[in-house]
């Protein structure tokens, strides 16, 4: 379904309705709500509601960068929840959906009961790093827009991070690729300057005052991430790292039933916790 959310349309897609218990579910950077449709069919019990964020799948992708900031994209977030009259919730992101999770997390504590977080960092500690970062995504922003989507996909899934889903089947590989393909230049270039890893304010030093239950997933081939987390859990008050072997950067595609099951796992763990 298609919300009108602060003058900006935003597409959201749910899961099994009658449950009581719900999980918001955020996507990485090219992807949409779509891309947890197997994790979702292994969640029978469980509300999904999954979101495509600004720039992105058939939510809105604005020309002004403005809209993009990460301040701005977790204000559209709530108020897309307000309208969704969701009260608390378990909230669940991916890479930069997962920045994107624990940013909502830290701005409105009271309304996430638990935290899930995939392949996620809190973003760089220093501003020589973001700044570095920034002109890097700037620099790729620009080469989105005067290549277009097809060129830029064609490298995108080629890059290192995503080697390991070279392995997949062919028809998951082509399910992802078509996911990529069917977005817009404005919304992923702007997606990057607005709130790419340089752009985002770093949350490192947020993490000790996070107090409730969050779980850190990351694939045993995903190096760099597999570090990040085990950093992250020694900030955290209430952290969980678990780690799927054989997989790359996005578990829950290259492993949605193990994916599903450590969702699972992570709300008997914390049952009580979340209405």
């Amino acid at each position: 379904m298609i919300l009108t959310v602060n003058g900006i349309k935003v597409n959201v897609q749910v899961w099994n309705k009658a449950s009581q218990q719900t999980i918001v579910m955020l996507h990485g950077f090219t992807g949409t709500a779509g891309t947890w449709d197997q994790v979702a069919s292994y969640l029978p019990d469980i509300r999904i509601i999954a979101i495509d964020l600004i720039g992105h799948g058939q939510t809105d992708a604005p020309e002004a960068v403005s809209y993009y900031t990460m301040q701005e994209q977790i204000k559209l977030l709530e108020q897309t929840f307000i309208q969704l009259e969701l009260e608390q919730f378990v909230l669940l992101g991916y890479s930069m959906g997962g920045r994107v999770a624990l940013s909502y997390t830290a701005a409105y504590p009271k309304r996430v009961g638990q935290l899930i977080l995939e392949s996620a960092s809190p973003g760089l500690k220093t501003e020589e790093e973001r700044a570095a970062r920034r002109m890097a995504d700037e620099a790729l922003a620009n080469k989105i827009e005067q290549q277009g989507i097809k060129a830029f996909v064609d490298m995108w899934e080629n890059i290192a991070l995503f080697a390991t889903q070279k392995t997949l089947p062919v028809n998951i590989q082509q399910v992802v690729r078509e996911e990529r393909l069917a977005q817009t230049e404005i919304g992923l270039a702007n997606s990057l300057r607005g709130m790419g890893t340089g752009a985002q304010d770093e949350l490192w030093s947020q993490l000790n005052s996070i107090s409730l239950p969050v779980t850190l997933i990351t694939g045993s081939l995903d190096e760099k991430f597999c570090l990040i987390a085990q950093k992250m859990k020694e900030e955290l008050p209430n952290g969980k790292h678990v780690l799927v072997e054989n997989t790359g950067h996005a578990i829950h595609v290259e492993n949605p039933k193990q994916f599903a099951t450590i969702v699972k796992d992570a709300l008997k763990r914390n049952k009580g916790v979340i209405q």
